[in-house]
């Protein structure tokens, strides 16, 4: 009965605003421009993705169409921000996505995304904790595991014992408690320096440019394009982060479109210069995939830029870890408002005016994985949390655009089902036949037309029945569902191992929430409803 109740509970943006965000006791601080939000973004995204994943993928995955797969993962990620920006904008709290799938798919679709939301902060920071410890060995002229402690007992993808991660991560931590205002001032003259390193990077690459480097421009076909697409996801996440501080902006309907359009444009384009440059300088095969850009310079005997590229990237990969800290303890704090998980990680400091308690437990579970677990483990289980959580916030963008309860007609209700079950099903099959490798077009024919078409209807034959009030998504649906559609085929690149792992811990959340986290989030609803049927009833 808990479990039916919570499925179909669907909560309201004025309760997402006022209500939950009152029980954390004290109030943050509204104090971040647009500025700010553009420097977090771009704090929060350049690191270890394109310092270390490029490299790994342009050699084992995509060769030099590796700059394409940083396209498509950059278009899948932009259509990614315009739906966060929309819903960011309605409902600026420290939530993010799982407030807004709370109010548009129910408390239960909510529940699975958070859990997905924290493993992928918890696995981002831990990845990019291991990457610092490689730069630093290459800017000590050390290879990376003359660092690390290696047990032989262990497993070999969990054998290289990182104490550096956990330091950096013990230090972030340390500054994410103090204050977001003095985060925020570090993090953008930090992405300002590191801006200044990454424009060195390509002039000076480009100035030993090779163009016959690119001759052999995509030697693992399409599927190597796609495959690398899917792993360099990773380097785009991060931004989401941006949309956890609407509850911390001065104007939410201008600095949050202004914030996550500009940073991630900024972004992108960084990135496809940055892997031009890389496959410029040497050919695919040569490329080093641990640190490609410092052995790069080292090849073409610029060894003295190879420090200047390993600080670069470490001080990229410190405003990752640092932007990343503030966001998911906002996370955090947000789910455990919903009591969802214990409320005493809902806490917001007095004096700080931050959430001291969600920031020391979501980094303590960073600093634990971060010891033990390989980069390439890592990053492959960080896409699939980060495109299921990003095509699920899609789908939420269409629900709240077309339906709204006591409003929409039962039929106009279900003619958006169909189409949403459509556009996912044709997104799934064109996904699982590229996953099976089948030779031919026959799947694609069948699955494009009906995503097309499915698309199409809800555009010209569903009317909309919510319009945003301050800033809205363009082209609805077609935007929303290019993103399901991109994000679902994505996933279809990802090797099968990580799929497993995905599985077991969404197990895992589904024991938690049917044992605890369903009746702690039943009898809040209820106890906040029947306040709140009390004071109305009050004369």
């Amino acid at each position: 009965m808990r479990l039916k109740d919570r499925i179909a509970a669907r909560s309201m943006d004025d309760t997402e605003i006022n209500e939950v965000r009152s029980r954390s006791g004290h109030e943050m601080k509204r104090n971040l421009s647009w500025w700010d939000l553009i420097w977090f973004g771009i704090g929060a995204v350049i690191g270890a993705g394109i310092f270390v994943l490029t490299g790994e993928e342009a050699r084992n995955a995509a060769g030099p169409a590796v700059i394409l797969s940083f396209v498509v993962s950059g278009v899948s990620s932009m259509l990614s921000v315009f739906c966060y920006t929309e819903f960011a904008v309605e409902i600026p709290v420290a939530g993010g996505s799982f407030a807004y799938l709370r109010v548009e798919l129910g408390d239960f679709v909510a529940f699975i995304a958070a859990g997905n939301i924290l493993l992928e902060y918890v696995v981002s920071c831990a990845a990019v904790a291991r990457s610092w410890t490689s730069y630093f060995a290459t800017l000590l002229n050390h290879q990376p595991d003359d660092f690390r402690i290696h047990i032989a007992s262990l497993s070999p993808d969990y054998s290289r014992l990182d104490p550096i991660a956990v330091a950096v991560i013990v230090a972030i931590c340390l500054a994410a408690v103090f204050s977001t205002k003095a985060t925020s001032r570090f993090n953008y003259v930090s992405s300002i320096i590191h801006l200044a390193i990454i424009v060195f990077i390509i002039a000076a690459g480009l100035s030993r440019a090779n163009p016959k480097n690119l001759s052999d421009f995509m030697p693992f076909g399409a599927r190597g394009l796609f495959s690398a697409s899917a792993v360099l996801f990773f380097a785009y996440v991060g931004f989401d982060a941006v949309s956890t501080m609407a509850e911390e902006t001065k104007n939410p309907a201008k600095d949050i479109p202004l914030g996550l359009v500009g940073a991630m444009s900024i972004t992108t384009l960084c990135y496809c210069l940055l892997a031009l440059t890389l496959c410029l300088m040497q050919p695919y095969s040569q490329i080093d995939p641990n640190a490609p850009f410092s052995v790069a310079f080292e090849a073409i005997g610029m060894d003295w830029a190879k420090y200047i590229v390993a600080f670069g990237a470490l001080k990229g990969m410190t405003t990752v870890l640092l932007v990343s800290a503030v966001g998911q303890a906002r996370y955090l704090t947000h789910i455990a408002r919903t009591h969802m998980v214990p409320p005493w990680f809902a806490q917001v400091h007095a004096s700080t005016g931050t959430p001291i308690n969600a920031t020391v437990a979501m980094l303590v579970a960073t600093a634990t994985i971060a010891l033990f677990t390989e980069l390439s483990i890592l990053s492959n289980l960080l896409s699939i949390s980060t495109l299921f959580i990003f095509m699920l916030v899609a789908v939420a963008l269409l629900v709240r655009r077309y339906y709204v309860s006591g409003e929409t007609s039962s039929a106009e209700r279900n003619k958006l089902i169909v189409c949403i079950v459509l556009i996912l099903g044709s997104s799934v099959g064109a996904a699982g036949y590229w996953a099976a490798g089948v030779d031919g077009w026959v799947g694609y024919v069948v699955a494009i037309p009906i995503w097309f078409l499915s698309t199409g209807f809800l555009w010209l034959g569903v009317p909309q029945a919510k319009k945003p009030k301050l800033w809205g998504v363009p082209m609805v649906p077609w935007l929303p569902s290019a993103s399901i559609a991109i994000n679902i085929f994505l996933l279809g690149s990802i090797d099968g191992l990580s799929f497993m792992r995905f599985g077991i811990w969404t197990a895992l959340l589904l024991v938690y929430y049917f044992f605890l986290g369903l009746h702690a989030s039943y009898d809040t609803a209820k106890a906040a409803a029947a306040a709140a049927a009390a004071e109305g009833a009050k004369p």
